[in-house]
């Protein structure tokens, strides 16, 4: 068992101009990144900054949670592309869990939802209840 401040530190935490917020946690061999508001030109390198993190640790399964993302830009959907390249060529499994209307919307025009593994919560992966 974890004391608090050991849980706390499994979790890292960035954010920002109050539109959009990285917490990223590990869950036995997978890392889940979970986004919330904007992923756009202005928040896309604090993603890409902690996607680093997870490339150079043991992690076996990188997981972005979409769900409470309200807006993604061709610069968010590019990070997406790259980070998912950067799993495959690290042996590494990549999932993303879906989004809300407008981040589904420009995953399934763009065909790059086609490309990805998408589930509805990360226990799909997790093997949670």
């Amino acid at each position: 068992m974890l004391t608090p401040e050991q849980e706390r530190a499994k979790s890292v935490v960035a954010s920002v101009q109050n539109h959009f917020r990285v917490e990223m946690r590990r869950e036995d061999v997978a890392t889940v990144f979970s986004l919330r508001g904007e992923l756009d030109l202005a928040s896309s390198p604090t993603l890409e900054a902690a996607l680093e993190r997870a490339d150079s640790s043991d992690t076996e399964l990188v997981i972005l949670d979409l769900s409470e993302l309200r807006f993604m830009d061709s610069t968010g959907l590019s990070v997406l592309v790259k980070a998912q390249q950067r799993a495959q060529d690290a042996g590494r499994r990549f999932a993303v869990v879906r989004g809300g209307h407008q981040v589904q919307r420009l995953l399934d025009v763009t065909g790059v939802g086609e490309r990805l593994t998408l589930v509805d919560a990360p226990d799909e992966l997790l093997g949670g209840d």
